[in-house]
C-alpha cells in the first residue's frame, strides 16, 4: 500500500503542511509528496490513499482568477499552472479500493467563516464518485501569505499518521 500527497500552494505554506502530512504518512506507508503542478494526468494511478491539498481562496478551492491575485502579490507575473480544482475536475474513474482524502490552509481570522478549499475538494471528489475517508483537515496561517501558525506542521503530521491507520484498516477490511 502507498500514498500520494498532492499540493497547491500560493505562498508555501500549503506546500509546508503537504510535506508535514507526508511525514506522517510515512511512518506507515510508503509516500510521494507532489506539486499538483509537476504532475501528469495518469500519474496517481498507483496509490491506494490520495490525499488532496490546497488553500482556500474565496471561501473554496482556487480559481485561475485568485491564483493570479496570488501571484501579483507576490509580485510575480501570472501564470496559468492549474490548481486541485483543475485535476479533480480531470481525475478519471478509479478502482473502488482508492481511497481520497483532503486538507487546507485557511487564514486564521476567518476561522470560524463557512467555506473551504478541503470541503469543496471532497465534495468534488465525492460527487465523482470517489471514496473520501475523511471529512477534511484545516491548517491555519497567521495572514493572507502566512507564516503557519505554531504547531500546524505537527497538527498536520499527526492528522497525516491518523490518515494513514484508517486507510490501513479500511484497505485491509476491503
Amino acid at each position: 500500500m502507498s500514498a500520494l500527497v498532492i499540493y497547491e500552494t500560493s505562498f508555501g505554506n500549503t506546500a509546508l503542511v503537504a510535506r508535514a502530512v507526508g511525514d506522517g504518512i510515512a511512518t506507515r506507508m510508503p509516500v510521494r509528496v507532489r506539486s499538483v503542478s509537476s504532475l501528469g494526468d495518469d500519474e496517481a494511478d498507483g496509490e491506494d490513499l490520495v490525499v488532496v491539498g490546497g488553500p482556500t481562496h474565496a471561501f473554496g478551492m482556487s480559481r485561475p482568477q485568485t491564483r493570479h491575485e496570488a501571484q501579483e502579490r507576490l509580485g510575480d507575473r501570472p501564470s496559468d499552472y492549474p490548481g486541485i480544482r483543475e485535476w479533480i475536475d480531470r481525475l478519471s474513474p478509479d478502482r473502488d479500493l482508492r481511497l481520497y482524502a483532503t486538507f487546507d490552509t485557511r487564514v486564521e481570522k476567518v476561522r470560524h467563516l463557512p467555506g473551504s478549499a478541503a470541503h469543496a475538494a471532497a465534495r468534488a471528489l465525492r460527487h465523482e464518485g470517489h471514496r473520501v475517508v475523511d471529512r477534511g483537515a484545516s491548517f491555519y496561517v497567521a495572514d493572507t501569505e502566512g507564516p503557519l501558525l505554531p504547531h500546524e506542521r505537527d497538527r498536520a503530521r499527526e492528522w497525516g499518521e491518523r490518515l494513514a491507520v484508517r486507510s490501513l484498516e479500511m484497505l485491509q477490511r476491503a
